[in-house]
C-alpha cells in the first residue's frame, strides 16, 4: 500500500482553525460532521486541502447587518466587533475596533462618532471599502 496523496497546500487543524477564528475543538466537529473534507497525512493527522479550506472560508462568510437588513452596499469587507478606543479631537475622531483577532482603526468625523454613540464597550461593525488593499503572503 502506497503513501496517502499529500493535497497542495494542506492545513493542520489547528492551523486552519487559527485562520478561521475558531477553537480547533470546533474546526474537528465540522470536519467530523462532513462540512469541510479532510485527509490523512503519512501520520494519520487531519490535513485540510487548502482549495477545500478556502472554499469551506467563503461558505462561513455571510451577508452582514446592511444588506442582511435590506440597506445594499458596494462594501463587503464587514467585520463586526467591539469598540475598543475612541480618541475624539475638536473636528475628527479616531475609533479603534477589535473585529475577533483584527484591531481597525478608523478615523471619522467627531460629530459621526457622537451620533453614533462610538464609545468603548459598544457594538460595531468595521466596513471597509478600499481601492488600496494591500495582501501579504505567508
Amino acid at each position: 500500500m502506497g503513501q496517502p496523496e499529500v493535497p497542495a497546500n494542506p492545513y493542520r487543524i489547528g492551523e486552519a482553525a487559527a485562520l478561521l477564528g475558531v477553537s480547533a475543538d470546533t474546526m474537528r466537529r465540522w470536519v467530523d460532521a462532513g462540512r469541510v473534507a479532510a485527509a490523512r497525512d503519512e501520520h494519520g493527522h487531519r490535513i485540510i486541502p487548502g482549495a477545500e479550506l478556502a472554499a469551506f472560508a467563503r461558505e462561513l462568510a455571510r451577508p452582514e447587518t446592511a444588506e442582511a437588513e435590506g440597506r445594499p452596499s458596494s462594501a463587503r469587507n464587514r467585520f463586526p466587533g467591539i469598540v475598543t478606543q475612541v480618541v475624539l479631537g475638536d473636528v475628527a475622531a479616531q475609533v479603534e475596533v477589535q473585529a475577533g483577532p483584527f484591531r481597525v482603526v478608523s478615523l471619522i468625523s467627531r460629530e459621526s462618532a457622537e451620533e453614533l454613540n462610538l464609545v468603548p464597550g459598544a457594538p460595531a461593525t468595521a466596513v471597509i471599502k478600499s481601492t488600496n488593499v494591500m495582501i501579504e503572503r505567508r
